[in-house]
């Protein structure tokens, strides 16, 4: 099996979003603004916690690309973005890939210890 190779940039942008991604809050706030724009401080009545904690969960998902913000008047509106959260799961197929292609090699040398 092909695997691309990655170079660095890549690798920080997949740290990026799989720290975005690690955390509940951050995958809830980035389900609700890929049904659909909503306001910062929409979002922040949902959560048990200060706007100001919402704002910061809403600054890493932007920094890993997976939602971007724009100013309407005295809003913050945030919308999410479906093609990088599929460049996230992309990263997932391919290191799938590899697992799967070691597991195989593993079972394969089982095979011959066996025979």
């Amino acid at each position: 099996m092909y695997v691309e190779l990655v170079i660095e940039d890549d690798e920080d942008r997949a740290d990026a979003l799989f720290h975005a991604l690690s955390d509940r809050t951050r995958r809830d706030i980035l389900r609700r603004v890929l049904a659909g724009e909503c306001s910062i401080s929409t979002l922040a009545a949902g959560y048990p916690m200060s706007f100001a904690a919402v704002q910061k969960h809403v600054a890493v998902l932007e920094r890993a690309g997976l939602l971007t913000k724009r100013r309407q008047g005295r809003e913050a509106l945030a919308s999410g973005d479906v093609q990088v959260v599929r460049s996230a799961g992309r990263l997932l197929t391919e290191l799938e890939g590899v697992w799967r292609g070691r597991i195989s090699r593993i079972d394969d040398l089982l095979d011959q210890l066996k025979e």
